[in-house]
């Protein structure tokens, strides 16, 4: 029997899960692990046919019957999207049930939502991200470690409209200073930051780690997206406080005004003289792989990212 690590995703085929899968199989982290498990609610699709050709086993689950699909596996990466809440509480029993798994790495990837947050609010995603962890923490065995991993901002999904950043209409707007540092990850990144984790000795892995790609402010992003579009592109600050008291106030579901004025605070800064991250551990001077940076994402994107999208009211 391989003395190498059995590892399961859930959530494959979600945004993340695409691009944490594609590095689990990939030939630099493939070799680490016996086996590469996907968990699906569906016997096959073009995207699960594709993986299963390249090494993957796909295993069928029902949500009253995960701990049968979890069998013999050691390693459980959780990708499971927003809308997917009731099957990552499924998932807490059948990892409690199956004696194999020692580390569990829950559906996080996004800003860190723990002490870097006020004490005075919270916003129902990452109230529901604590309590899992919380129950996680009190249903699994002492033996089972939990590695919540935290990218900040994926940077294919925040540079438009929604964040202020409105290339189309040449307008960059920023909640708070506009020199202030922001994390950014590529989705792809992402992926390998987790296989690479999870390659680690168990000893070795940190209950919770900050990763970045590239940390650098709205001002700075306008400036290299300015320059490969050939658009000069307008950079404004918004009143932070008057931004922070509004969007607190509407308790919207999607977190998206929450991160906008965490921005301007400081608390998606995971640069070194921000919150920092552990990117080290597994990539020490990128000797593993180059993260990609916010200006290889404006030569990518040829400086319109989002050239489509047009934004509401």
């Amino acid at each position: 029997m391989s003395s190498l690590p059995v590892v399961a995703i859930a959530g494959a085929t979600g945004r993340a899960g695409t691009s944490i899968t594609k590095a689990f199989l990939s030939p630099k982290f493939r070799p680490n692990f016996s086996e590469v498990v996907l968990l699906s609610r569906s016997h096959s699709s073009p995207q699960l046919d594709a993986w299963a050709k390249e090494g993957a086993t796909i295993r069928p689950y029902t949500q009253d019957a995960l701990a049968e699909a979890l069998h013999g596996v050691n390693i459980v990466i959780n990708c499971v999207g927003s809308k997917g809440h009731a099957l990552k509480d499924a998932l807490l029993p059948a990892i409690a049930a199956t004696p194999s798994v020692s580390l569990y790495s829950p559906s996080e990837l996004g800003v860190d939502h723990g002490d870097g947050t006020d004490p005075d609010y919270d916003h129902p995603e990452w109230a529901y991200k604590k309590n899992h962890l919380k129950m996680a923490k009190e249903s699994f065995d002492p033996k089972v470690k939990i590695c919540r991993v935290f990218p900040g901002l994926m940077t294919e999904l925040s540079i438009g409209p929604w964040f202020g950043m409105d290339t189309r209409n040449k307008r960059y707007e920023a909640v708070g200073s506009v020199d202030a540092p922001i994390t950014f990850t590529y989705l792809d990144d992402i992926g390998r930051a987790v296989a690479a984790l999870a390659s680690l000795p168990p000893e070795k892995i940190p209950s919770e780690i900050r990763i970045g790609g590239d940390t650098l402010s709205t001002r700075e992003i306008a400036g290299l997206m300015g320059a490969e579009s050939g658009r000069d592109i307008e950079v404004v600050e918004m009143n932070l406080e008057d931004y922070k008291k509004e969007a607190i106030g509407k308790q919207r579901k999607d977190p998206g005004q929450y991160l906008r004025f965490l921005m301007g605070e400081g608390k998606i800064n995971f640069g070194k003289d921000g919150l920092g991250n552990g990117n080290d551990l597994f990539n020490a001077g990128e000797r593993e792989w180059k993260w990609m940076s916010m200006k290889d994402y404006a030569k990518q994107t040829k400086g319109f990212p989002w050239p489509d999208y047009e934004a509401k009211g």
